[in-house]
């Protein structure tokens, strides 16, 4: 038997009035998934335990069948681990996100536009970095590029502090949410005063970009100690993600990374390439477990556009999961499909919440009869329902 997790991140949503009063996930032309709903169990599963915040960080540990309120440290050592950062004990790891903030009033009084910077590539975030990191890099402030806008910046001997994430505070004015400690709040500030006078993103105006004019530092932790995915589920894995987050999870945990050409996080990354180098890995390689992390609909859900983010699980049904399923049927290999998004990022709010998400549990060698197509409210209907996300890895490897 083998097994494959399809994740959606930030999939799930909430009915809008112009989709029809539907989800994005309904409103979607999703084919695949209404068909393998047809033989498959379906449910909600509750990825974000009770008074945690609900980051894609603590919602994938859950997947992955890792209790957060065991295993959670911060989001930026997770981040550090995939870029190879050799993280001390007492150091303090922070997300460095490159963003976009209004340009004509003083920095306090700035309005966040963009997270993302209109998802700047890895190649022009590095050049901006550098620039930065020039005058703000010593022995006790550390950055480190990462993947598009997410960097991370590594504190010696630091503090965990309390920090607001970008996307969280979209189109709101950045004052209230600026780091309290002076040193991060200064260097955030003079990232803009060099950043935004860069040839590069006076550059970028001209072709229509958002300019990447400023840090913006959250997600603060320490090193992480997470066990091996072999050793607690007793199967050989890997993970297929364009994101930072979710690689240094499988450094943390032992699964292997596997990099695809063209998969960047964003709404046209390489679907067909990421569902190749997973079936692969299965039916070449031996192993036993893949891991298929798709960003798109989170991103587009933080964007606040309806219409990518249909397009988005358009693309991830008829570019991943078709594809998955076609490859497995020919191979004759029984397998396992888990489809679910580790949490909600609603068009409405554009950014995370809390609430339980919907999971279709596919198994090739035991097809069920049901009526329900797949989306948020027949899996609530189903009556299905796993109260603890960390469970739903054992749930997939049950037989």
């Amino acid at each position: 038997m083998k097994y494959i997790v399809v994740l959606g991140d930030g999939m799930a949503d909430e009915p809008i009035a112009a989709l029809d009063n539907q989800t994005p996930l309904q409103y979607a032309k999703t084919p695949m998934m209404d068909e393998l709903s047809k033989v498959s169990e379906i449910g909600l599963v509750h990825t974000i335990p009770e008074g945690m915040k609900p980051g894609s960080d603590t919602a994938n540990l859950s997947v992955i069948g890792y209790d957060p309120r065991q295993y959670y440290t911060g989001r930026s050592p997770l981040e550090a681990l995939s870029i190879g950062v050799d993280m001390k004990d007492t150091d303090v790891a922070l997300r460095c996100n490159i963003v976009t903030l209004s340009e004509e009033e003083p920095y306090e009084e700035k309005t966040i536009i963009d997270h993302s910077s209109s998802e700047i590539s890895t190649e022009d975030a590095a050049v901006l970095l550098k620039a930065v990191c020039e005058e703000l890099e010593d022995e006790t402030y550390q950055f480190y590029v990462g993947t598009s806008y997410r960097h991370c910046l590594i504190w010696a001997e630091g503090q965990v502090v309390e920090l607001t994430a970008p996307h969280d505070v979209l189109g709101q004015v950045i004052g209230q949410y600026l780091p309290t400690d002076d040193k991060l709040r200064w260097m955030q500030k003079r990232s803009y005063e060099i950043l935004s006078k860069h040839p590069l993103n006076l550059e970028r105006k001209k072709q229509g970009l958002n300019p990447a004019n400023s840090f913006w530092f959250w997600g603060a932790g320490t090193k992480p100690a997470l066990s091996s995915f072999e050793e607690t589920f007793h199967k050989k894995g890997v993970m297929i993600s364009a994101v930072d987050l979710l690689k240094g999870i499988a450094v943390g945990t032992g699964l292997h990374n596997i990099e695809v050409e063209g998969a960047n996080g964003g709404l046209h990354t390489n679907y067909e390439g990421k569902a190749q180098a997973a079936v692969d890995a299965l039916l070449k390689e031996g192993y036993d477990f893949a891991y298929i992390h798709v960003e798109a609909p989170d991103e587009m859900g933080h964007q606040g556009s309806m219409e990518r983010k249909v397009q988005a699980i358009e693309y991830l049904d008829e570019r991943v999961i078709r594809y998955v399923k076609e490859r497995m049927d020919k191979s004759g290999e029984e397998y396992r499909i888990l489809v679910l998004p580790d949490h909600p990022t609603p068009i409405c709010v554009r950014t995370h919440t809390s609430d339980a998400v919907p999971y279709l549990l596919y198994d090739s060698s035991n097809l069920q009869n049901h009526t329900w197509n797949y989306n948020e409210a027949e899996a609530k209907s189903s009556g299905n329902d796993i109260a603890k996300g960390c469970e739903i890895m054992e749930h997939l490897f049950h037989e």
